[in-house]
């Protein structure tokens, strides 16, 4: 009997060596082989998700449940996937897709597509309007390597307008994110510059890749790989202003999309990476 203590104890050892590390986040479920690349989330309500992938990938928005499984999915008519980089959504439900990843800041064709809540719209289509809008302050495309300051994955909706957060690729890197706003609508938009802010200088862990406002408006969430910027008691259109938390989640992987589920709960899913990734996650603020 004595013999088989060491045998259990090293089963029980190798079993709590192989059980998935998360970090701070919560394990919701698996989101399916073919949607490996998502790049945006957003709630419609209490228990649907809507993802997009970004370039390469269908022209289509995905339903997911809670547990990450696709439960319908439509074609964007009048939209192509050059590179869809984030989803956000208005009071009435409209979802407006972020045609705008630009990583070698070389785009000329930058834009938003707006589409009816899906969760309404019958059948396998859904007709997307176009509002198209550039960088004022981009002059040659693309820019020098110390300027490359115009890629975006990131932005939401508030009061009328979608605020952008880019993605630095300087080299070298400084970790400066640029706030723009453009109006809600069709049409071909000048953004206009907001603010700008500094979220620290590792590259692999510092670029803003999603963000979302909570169903209050009272807190601003932007993502990183392993990192969330928390914004809270801003006045005006420079959330930066306010209140800033950085949160690390303890847990690295290419994190590409965040989205309010309520006021206190963060949904976030990463891309497939190797043997990591293409998983949905929750994190409560206030644990």
């Amino acid at each position: 009997m004595n013999r088989l203590v060491p045998i259990v104890l090293l089963l029980f050892v190798q079993a709590c060596a192989q059980k998935p590390w998360y970090g701070d986040l919560k394990f919701e479920g698996k989101i399916p082989a073919h949607l490996s690349e998502i790049s945006g989330l957003i709630s419609t309500d209490a228990s649907t998700i809507w993802a997009i992938e970004d370039n390469g990938n269908k022209d289509h928005i995905y339903s997911l449940n809670l547990q990450g499984q696709q439960t319908k999915e439509f074609k964007v008519k009048n939209a192509k996937n050059n590179d869809w980089e984030d989803l956000a959504k208005d009071e009435k439900g409209n979802i407006y897709i972020g045609n705008f990843g630009n990583n070698n800041n070389d785009r000329e064709n930058l834009s938003v597509y707006k589409i009816p809540n899906p969760d309404n719209e019958p059948g396998n289509k859904i007709e997307a309007e176009k509002i198209a809008f550039h960088y004022p302050e981009q002059k040659k495309f693309p820019p020098k390597k110390s300027k490359l300051l115009f890629d975006c994955e990131a932005f939401f909706y508030n009061n009328d307008f979608l605020y952008l957060i880019t993605k630095n690729r300087t080299r070298p890197y400084t970790g400066k994110a640029l706030i723009y706003k453009i109006p809600a609508a069709k049409g071909s938009h000048k953004a206009e510059f907001v603010g700008e802010f500094t979220t620290c200088t590792n590259q692999k862990f510092c670029s803003v890749t999603s963000a979302d406002i909570s169903p209050d408006g009272k807190k601003i969430a932007l993502l990183g790989s392993g990192y969330i910027w928390l914004f809270s008691d801003f006045i005006g259109d420079d959330f930066t202003k306010g209140t800033q938390q950085i949160i690390d989640v303890k847990h690295r992987t290419q994190q590409e999309s965040i989205c309010f589920l309520d006021d206190t709960t963060l949904l976030i899913a990463d891309e497939q990476s190797q043997t990591k990734g293409r998983n949905l996650y929750s994190y409560n603020l206030d644990k």
